[in-house]
């Protein structure tokens, strides 16, 4: 895969792109990662990037050419357009299962704002994404890049060490992942769980996914009507929940 981010202040992302799985995976070639500033892209000798909205009003806004002109020259000589996507407060609320999509690319683009905002045309002639991490907002698009571009990459066959890590993790499976423990097996007065400790598989697999419908039930039972679970299940949950045992 590759990833390209369009920023005015790559420097960010230099801690980020070289260290921990990131930094791995960019090590074993399995993901190139770029930053390139757009400011260098700029139509006038002081490659102004921003200016005042159109109609007044508070703060600066991108201009659309700069923008343009990096996406068209990483995108020259591209074989298919890749995925260009806009990081923005008022985008579609980012997800695993957005991560997922995703990481099924050979090429991103991201497009990292600040100030006020960006002008319209970017967004209705260049973007085909727009994502959110939150009801909140940024001074800029590159921390909400950061966090895209982990959960996206850590999804690439050879990026993790046990593949199967992402397929258990919270949300991988639309639940919330079941509790872990290891060494030592009591510490203070709290000790592991007995069926953790018996060896027996099958009865250790059948725990966990208890745990984690529990767990689901518990703190985010919204997720219950998406998830697939089996009538067994739906009716144990419901009667746990009839009898106030959560």
């Amino acid at each position: 895969m590759r990833i390209d981010v369009l920023t005015l202040f790559p420097v960010m992302f230099e801690g980020v792109f070289g260290s921990s799985i990131l930094g791995k995976a960019r090590d074993k070639g399995i993901v190139s990662l770029n930053t390139v500033n757009f400011r260098e892209y700029a139509h006038n000798k002081h490659n102004t990037v921003d200016d005042y909205p159109f109609g007044g009003g508070g703060g600066m806004v991108l201009k659309p050419e700069p923008i343009f002109a990096a996406v068209e020259a990483l995108t020259a000589t591209a074989e298919r357009p890749p995925r260009i996507v806009l990081m923005c407060p008022q985008g579609e609320p980012f997800t695993q299962r957005k991560a997922e999509e995703l990481s099924g690319e050979e090429h991103l683009v991201f497009v990292c704002g600040h100030y006020e905002g960006y002008d319209e045309r970017i967004r209705e002639h260049l973007i085909t994404d727009e994502l959110s991490i939150g009801d909140y907002v940024l001074t800029g698009g590159e921390l909400p890049a950061m966090v895209v571009i982990d959960s996206i990459v850590r999804l690439l066959p050879g990026v993790l060490g046990n593949e199967q890590s992402a397929v258990t993790d919270s949300f991988g499976n639309g639940l919330l992942e079941y509790p872990h423990y290891t060494r030592p097996a009591q510490f203070r007065e709290w000790g592991v769980p007995d069926m953790l400790l018996s060896g027996h598989h099958d009865h250790i697999a059948k725990w966990r996914r208890e745990q984690s419908l529990l767990r689901t039930l518990r703190r985010r039972p919204d997720l219950l009507d998406a998830a697939e679970l089996t009538p067994k299940e739906r009716e144990w949950l419901a009667k746990l929940k009839a009898n106030g045992e959560l």
